[in-house]
């Protein structure tokens, strides 16, 4: 198959062309010639969560699993749901920028929380 290319969502070597479009049987994920090569040159940007659910400014989130806090003894349990974030730019990958009741302000990773 000369003509193969790769699903631009997964980057699997496993998609097949269907009439005019190309569907990943991966992820079925499902585009047209136009839009991959519109794909590979400009990247999504945001932030996602957990789940790939794109996050804004605002947005109420959950805690998918225990966090330790560093520095002090405390731990964020899973489960707890976190409102008003505001999405930073961490060096350090923490790009929640938010308020937790008990433990005060503090950064999270989007990939420990899914959108609530």
């Amino acid at each position: 198959m000369d003509d193969a290319m790769n699903c631009p969502k997964c980057n699997s070597e496993h998609a097949y062309q269907d009439g005019s479009l190309w569907v990943c049987p991966e992820c079925a994920h499902e585009w047209s010639t136009e839009a991959g090569t519109a794909a590979a040159a400009a990247p999504e940007v945001g932030v996602r969560d957990a789940h790939g659910n794109a996050l804004a400014d605002g947005d109420s989130v959950i805690v998918i699993k225990d966090l330790k806090v560093k520095g002090s003894s405390s731990v964020v349990k899973g489960g707890t749901k976190v409102r008003n974030i505001r999405l930073s730019e961490g060096a350090d990958g923490h790009n929640i920028a938010c308020k937790i009741d008990g433990i005060g302000a503090m950064n999270l990773k989007s990939e420990f929380v899914k959108k609530a």
